[in-house]
């Protein structure tokens, strides 16, 4: 004859130990995401006030060299036209600029 088994399965400990782990999980990532959005939003603001210094810097050294009379080039193009090259050319690709996979 073969003896009663006895079935061991984890309980009610284990699940409230597992659910623990779980929502401790839950909270350090949530809390991670939010330190991560806030480091990125002062690495972008940084760059913001170091772009916005250099162009007043470039603004100002522009216009003690620069002629009152000349808005246009010579063959009547903009000088604004390259304003293109110190923005990154306008894609949108640029690093420290929200993507759409970003929460």
């Amino acid at each position: 004859m073969n003896p009663p088994s006895f079935e061991v399965s984890p309980g009610i400990g284990a699940f409230f130990a597992f659910f623990f782990l779980a929502v401790s999980l839950w909270l350090l990532m949530r809390n991670m995401f939010a330190r991560l959005r806030r480091m990125n939003l002062a690495q972008r603001q940084a760059e913001q006030e170091a772009r916005e210094a250099a162009e007043a810097k470039r603004a100002a050294g522009e216009g003690a060299d620069r002629e009152p009379d000349s808005g246009d080039d010579a063959d009547g193009a903009d000088s604004a036209a390259g304003a293109d090259d110190e923005s990154g050319g306008g894609d949108g690709t640029e690093e420290g600029e929200r993507r759409g996979d970003e929460v």
